[in-house]
């Protein structure tokens, strides 16, 4: 069975690779991307469930039609997206660098344990004061002390933070 389907699969291909790579270099004008586009074909229709027995010649072209209007709306969008952030350059907007993206994690990972390793206490205060916009009047009375006692844990967890971010570099 499974060399019935082997040879099914390399008839079709000797039936239709020679038309389909002679499509797609008519549109395409790269032998590379043709062969690409012709191996999709082969793809979706022998993986496909349906069963063409109505025109088998028009389903093969409109398949490949398909496929060349899918890569050319691709191709539009990835044209446009570059336009737009080449526009952008000088104005302050930095492009994606996965090295900063890597360094902004760790950075965050840092912060995080650095986070855990504080007082509780101290962690509470510095997390509602600068992570969630808390009052320093509403945490005072939250936790029944003055708000220069909230500021000092505050600044505390930052002495605490920046010094650990720093020490790991």
């Amino acid at each position: 069975m499974r060399s019935e389907k082997i040879s099914d699969e390399v008839q079709f291909s000797r039936r239709w690779r020679p038309a389909l790579m002679s499509f797609f270099l008519r549109r395409v004008r790269n032998h590379a991307e043709a062969e690409d586009l012709t191996q999709e074909v082969f793809v979706r229709l022998l993986g496909s469930s349906e069963e063409v027995t109505k025109s088998p010649d028009a389903y093969v072209f409109q398949v490949a039609s398909n496929l060349v209007r899918d890569r050319a709306r691709r191709s539009k969008i990835r044209s446009e997206y570059r336009q737009t952030t080449a526009s952008l350059d000088g104005h302050g907007i930095e492009p994606f660098d996965p090295h900063r993206i890597i360094a902004s994690r760790d950075a965050l990972s840092l912060f995080a344990q650095g986070l855990e390793d504080l007082p509780e206490r101290t962690r509470n205060i510095f997390t509602l004061y600068r992570i969630e916009n808390m009052s320093l009047d509403l945490i005072a009375e939250s936790f029944g002390i003055s708000k220069s006692a909230v500021k000092k844990h505050v600044t505390k967890a930052m002495v605490f933070l920046m010094a650990r971010t720093r020490d790991s570099r």
